[in-house]
């Protein structure tokens, strides 16, 4: 019985004091161990403070063994130097390479030097001096290295790599190369899981004959795609595409810009404005649509147009018989000081330089007004060469005094232009005229001049008539006190300066016709 109870008294205390015991903290080995050497010796004259280790010399640290020629073991301060064919293996990815190093247990620093190369996975990095600190998986380098990642190879002048993350940062002269492309820059970031380059200062690519400069991006090395941001730019023969962020691929040569976008050709001297554009380097499309802007600067004074949506197609791209279409809809407007436009639609073919207007063209130049069911401008050397307006044809002039206007209507009209002022005009099938002759003496109006006929043709100087023809036709001539109601205004008759853009931000401003013309 007694001794029951000691046995449960002492049970207790031994309890009690093991709960009360503190537990001891985890004892981390940073020792490093000697595998092993075909000779081990000291010699005080050459290292007194070292074993000389010669012949397969093999060590072991925390989850890594390293092999080498010969060796100074410090066993004191636990570090080692290694010579000849120093090799380390740490896991089964990741591995260094020198001629040289040292290694330092208790920091789990080495000091890689000479002919260095480090591999982790698919991913070699190569120079001559590089510091490997294992306790947080970063390698540096600093005296020039180059990294080989797949197909993808970069240098620069300082570098560092970090095995857990795989992420690289290289600093200094930096060159990158992937296939057909070129970058160059002095900070760039890489990614070795995905192949990915950061760019994160000015940077210079080159592909084939693309070039983007960019001070923030992205480029994915393995797909040949790139994300570019603020404001980047790429040129390509004499276009530029500049977006808030521009993303290009360039295995299928597609560009894509969004937000205040301007694609600039100085080679036809052009330029689209947007917010949104794509652009193809291999077919040669593009497209660009939201507050959409054509601009054509090839003339003293630039046509601005607006429309929805602009497309363009090229056809015989690459060869020397290449044309190409470009389409604008919908709600055209168009602007330049001396001639402005509307229209619902349009389509300019480089292949004979004509431009056709569909769907209520309409079409102002100074005091004139012309409108057709359809109207094409023919153009040479960026000038126009002459025009036709196809079915129901009406062209309207305002006179001075802005209360009469001279008058055309036909089946169709052509006209006809000298260093890119009209020289003649024709009016054909079912002519009607209403023309105000003027009196030179005093410029004053002699009356209205009604007349009917099959054919018109008027040739012009400097702007004014010189010279008219017509067949067989029947006319009469009102004085200006004695003109009927009725005569003043052809069959068909609107005068559409409510649609007239009035200046280059005008052309945001679609306003369509009325469902009654405004009577004057």
């Amino acid at each position: 019985m007694l001794v029951a109870l000691f046995t449960i008294h002492y049970s207790l205390f031994t309890s009690a004091a093991s709960a009360k015991r503190p537990k001891r903290a985890k004892v981390v080995d940073n020792r490093i161990y000697l595998v092993n050497a075909n000779v081990l010796h000291y010699d005080q004259f050459k290292n007194r403070e070292a074993q000389i280790l010669n012949g397969k010399v093999q060590f072991r640290h925390k989850g890594a063994t390293l092999h080498c020629d010969s060796a100074y073991f410090y066993e004191a301060s636990n570090s080692f130097e290694a010579f000849g064919h120093v090799k380390m293996y740490q896991g089964d990815t990741l591995s260094l390479f020198s001629d040289y190093a040292f290694y330092d247990g208790n920091d789990a620093m080495a000091i890689a030097r000479y002919n260095v190369q480090l591999k982790n996975r698919s991913m070699t990095l190569y120079t001559d001096s590089l510091n490997f600190d294992r306790l947080y998986d970063n390698a540096y380098f600093f005296e020039g290295g180059k990294m080989v990642d797949g197909k993808t190879t970069l240098v620069s002048d300082w570098g560092e790599y970090n095995t857990k993350t795989k992420l690289a940062v290289f600093n200094y002269n930096v060159k990158m190369r992937s296939k057909d492309m070129y970058l160059t820059t002095d900070t760039l970031y890489y990614d070795t899981r995905t192949s990915t380059a950061e760019i994160v200062g000015p940077t210079d690519i080159t592909s084939g004959q693309s070039h983007i400069y960019s001070e923030r991006g992205y480029y994915d090395t393995k797909n040949d795609r790139a994300r570019l941001l603020d404001r980047s730019v790429m040129t390509n023969q004499g276009k530029t595409l500049v977006g808030d962020s521009v993303w290009h691929d360039d295995k299928t040569g597609i560009s894509k810009a969004y937000y205040n976008v301007i694609y600039t050709d100085t080679v036809n001297r052009n330029k689209l404005t947007c917010e949104y554009g794509e652009y193809n380097d291999v077919t040669g499309y593009a497209m660009c649509t939201d507050r959409a802007v054509s601009i054509d600067y090839s003339q003293r004074d630039s046509l601005f147009m607006h429309a929805d949506t602009f497309k363009i197609y090229t056809f015989n791209i690459n060869t020397d018989s290449v044309y190409r279409k470009i389409h604008a809809y919908n709600k055209v407007r168009a602007y330049r000081i001396d001639v402005q436009a509307v229209c619902d639609s349009l389509v300019y073919n480089s292949l004979d330089s004509c431009m056709t207007m569909y769907h209520d063209p309409i079409v102002w130049n100074g005091s004139q007004q012309l409108v057709g069911d359809e109207i094409q401008v023919f153009m040479k050397d960026s000038v126009i060469d002459h025009a036709h307006v196809i079915d129901n044809a009406f062209s309207i002039e305002q006179l001075p005094d802005r209360e009469n206007y001279n008058q055309i209507s036909s089946s169709e009209m052509f006209a006809y232009f000298k260093n890119g002022e009209i020289d003649e005009a024709q009016a054909k099938d079912n002519v009607l005229i209403i023309y105000y002759p003027v009196d030179e003496a005093d410029s004053s109006l002699i009356g209205l001049n009604y007349t009917e006929t099959t054919e018109l043709r008027m040739f012009m100087e400097n702007r004014k008539m010189k010279k008219i023809w017509m067949p067989k036709a029947e006319g009469t001539l009102y004085p200006m006190s004695q003109i009927p109601p009725e005569k003043k205004q052809l069959p068909g008759y609107a005068w559409y300066d409510y649609i007239r853009p009035i200046s280059r931000y005008d052309i945001f401003n679609w306003r369509g016709k009325r469902k009654e013309a405004p009577k004057e």
